[in-house]
C-alpha cells in the first residue's frame, strides 16, 4: 500500500554535502579554474571564504623557465651535478601539470560587509597565527608565498577606489538581502567601477521553493516568510529577502547586466536533494541555489563603453557625497625565508636518500617526502626542484603508481641502495594526514561539481537549508570550523570558521 503524504505539511529537503558548503566549493572550483590570486568577497560576513583563502598552498606555482627549464639539462645539470644520465627516467612536463591545477596562489583577499559584530570574527579568522599556537599535533603547513588580507566595514552601494581593478568579485547569497536601491548600484559598482576579470554570484532559487511542498499543497503548508516588500505573493526561506528570483528571472537580470557591462555570462547551480521527488519534479525545478560566473570581455572598446556609462549614471559623482568604508584590520602572512631559494638540484637529490634510510623505506611518495619539511625547504616551497632533484639522481626512481585524478607519484630508491637501510627496524614516514592541506590536489572528485553552461543554461535554482547534525558529511578542507547556513543570518554573510602575526589595526 502507497504511503500517503500529508500535503498540508512541508517535505523534508536535505543537502549532502550540505548547501553552503556545495556554494563554497564551486567558488573554489571557479577560481582555481581561472587561476584566481586576488579576491573581494562582498558580503564577507564572519569572513568563511576568507579563511579558507588564508591557508597556504602546500607548494608553489612551477618556477619561471630561465631558473628550472621545462626539460632536464642532460648535459649542463648533470655534469654540473654529477647526477644521473638514464634518460629513459624522465618523464614530460605535461605529466606533472596534475600535480599545479588544483591549487589556488592567493596573494591579496579583502572583504567588505555591514554587520560590525560579524567582522570581528573575520578579523579574527584572517589573521597569522603567532609562533607556537598552532596545534601542536599537527605538521604546520609552510607558507611560500605572502598574503595580505584587509577587512573593510561598510556598505556595497559605496564606492571604494581600492577596489577598482581587483581580479575577482565573490558575491553568494547576498543579493537578495539588498534593498531596492542598493540592488540597482550593485551593477554600476561591481561591474562598472571595479570591473573584475572575474565575478562569482550565488542566489536561492525561487523555482526550487515549489520541491518544500507536494503540488496540491495549499499555501499554508510553506513555513518561511512573507515577501516584505509586498510585491508578490511569494514566501521566502529568509524574513531578511528582499526577493527571490525563479530561473527565469536570475537569467534575465545577468544576461542585462552582462550586455550592458561587457561580460560573458555562465549559468548553472548546486544543491539538489537528496530524497527522491515522489512526484518526478527534481529536474524541471533544479538547483536549490544559482551560480553565475562573469567574465569580463577584454575585445573592442569595452573600456570606454564601461566609463562613459559610468560617467553617464553618475556613480563616481554619488560617490563624493557617501561616507567611505571603514578599514578595520589589515593582516600580512609572510613567506617562509627559504622560499624560492633552493638548494642545488645534487643536494636535493641527496637529502632524499637520506630522509628515506632516516624512516627505513625503500620508497615514499612525492607527498610523503614534501610533508616533511626538511625537503620542502631545501626546494624553497617548488615541488617542481624535487622532481627534478629525483629525476636526475642516479639513486632515485620516479614513478607514476595509479591514473587520472588519484595519480600518485612514488620516489624510490635503487637497488643497488637498499643495503643503505637497516635490515630488522622500521619507521613510519611522516603522517600526511595530520597537515592542514586544504587544497590538496590529490583529493577525490568533488561530488557536487557539475558543468555549467554559457547563456543557454538549463534551470538551476537556489534553497538555503542545512542537513541535520546526524546527516553531515565530513568536513570537506574548505572550512576551519563548523559553521551555519548563511540564511542563519540577516546580514550579508555567511557565519565563519576559527582560523588564525603581523596584523594591523585600524
Amino acid at each position: 500500500m502507497m504511503c500517503q503524504i500529508d500535503s498540508a505539511q512541508e517535505l523534508s529537503v536535505t543537502f549532502r554535502p550540505e548547501l553552503y558548503l556545495q556554494r563554497r566549493g564551486w567558488v573554489l572550483d571557479m577560481m582555481r579554474r581561472d587561476g584566481i590570486t586576488e579576491v573581494l568577497d562582498i558580503g564577507c560576513g564572519e569572513g568563511e571564504l576568507l579563511s579558507c583563502l588564508c591557508n597556504p598552498a602546500p607548494w608553489l606555482a612551477p618556477p619561471p623557465p630561465d631558473v628550472l627549464s621545462p626539460e632536464p639539462d642532460h648535459t649542463g645539470d648533470m655534469d654540473n651535478a654529477g647526477l644521473s644520465a638514464d634518460h629513459n627516467k624522465y618523464h614530460t612536463p605535461s605529466e606533472f601539470a596534475e600535480l599545479h591545477k588544483d591549487i589556488l596562489h592567493p596573494v591579496r583577499v579583502s572583504g567588505l560587509d555591514i554587520s560590525h559584530f560579524d567582522l570581528q570574527h573575520a578579523v579574527e579568522g584572517t589573521r597569522p597565527l603567532a609562533p607556537g599556537e598552532a596545534n601542536a599535533l599537527w605538521h604546520e603547513p609552510l607558507r611560500w608565498e605572502p598574503l595580505e588580507v584587509k577587512i573593510w566595514e561598510g556598505s556595497l552601494a559605496v564606492v571604494n577606489s581600492e577596489f577598482a581593478g581587483v581580479e575577482c568579485v565573490v558575491a553568494t547569497e547576498v543579493i537578495e538581502h539588498l534593498p531596492e536601491d542598493t540592488l540597482h548600484a550593485f551593477a554600476p559598482i561591481v561591474f562598472g567601477v571595479y570591473h573584475p576579470r572575474i565575478v562569482l554570484l550565488t542566489t536561492p532559487s525561487y523555482t526550487f521553493n515549489a520541491r518544500f511542498t507536494a503540488p496540491d499543497a495549499p499555501i499554508e503548508a510553506r513555513s518561511g516568510w512573507a515577501d516584505p516588500t509586498k510585491r508578490t505573493a511569494r514566501v521566502f526561506r529568509h524574513p531578511d529577502h528582499k526577493f527571490e528570483w525563479t530561473v527565469e528571472e536570475f537569467k534575465a537580470w545577468c544576461c542585462a547586466v552582462a550586455d550592458e557591462w561587457g561580460y560573458d555570462v555562465e549559468l548553472g547551480g548546486v544543491g539538489q536533494a537528496q530524497e527522491i521527488d515522489e512526484w518526478g519534479r527534481d529536474e524541471a525545478l533544479g538547483w536549490a541555489s544559482q551560480t553565475a560566473a562573469f567574465t569580463r570581455r577584454e575585445e573592442g572598446t569595452w573600456v570606454e563603453k564601461r566609463a562613459a556609462r559610468i560617467e553617464e549614471l553618475g556613480v563616481l559623482h554619488r560617490a563624493d557625497e557617501q561616507v567611505g568604508h571603514r578599514l578595520l584590520a589589515t593582516h600580512h602572512h609572510p613567506a617562509h625565508g627559504a622560499a624560492r631559494h633552493p638548494e642545488s638540484l645534487q643536494a636535493v637529490g641527496e637529502l632524499v636518500i637520506e630522509r628515506l634510510v632516516h624512516f627505513r623505506e625503500t620508497s615514499m611518495t612525492l607527498r610523503e617526502l614534501w610533508f616533511d619539511n626538511t625537503v620542502a625547504v631545501a626546494c624553497g616551497g617548488w615541488l617542481d626542484w624535487l622532481v627534478r632533484a629525483v629525476q636526475l639522481h642516479g639513486g632515485l626512481s620516479l614513478e607514476k603508481t595509479a591514473t587520472g585524478r588519484n595519480a600518485e607519484w612514488t620516489v624510490g630508491l635503487q637497488p643497488s641502495l637498499h643495503d643503505l637501510i637497516p635490515s630488522g627496524s622500521q619507521a613510519s614516514p611522516p603522517d600526511i594526514d595530520e597537515v592542514a592541506d586544504p587544497w590538496d590536489p590529490f583529493d577525490e572528485e568533488d561530488a557536487w561539481q557539475k558543468d555549467a553552461e554559457e547563456v543557454k543554461v538549463a534551470q538551476e535554482d537556489g534553497a538555503d537549508e542545512e542537513l541535520p547534525w546526524d546527516r553531515r558529511e565530513p568536513d570537506l578542507g574548505w572550512s576551519k570550523g563548523a559553521t551555519t547556513d548563511l540564511e542563519a543570518h540577516v546580514e550579508w554573510g555567511a557565519p565563519e570558521g576559527d582560523w588564525s602575526c603581523g596584523s594591523e589595526w585600524i
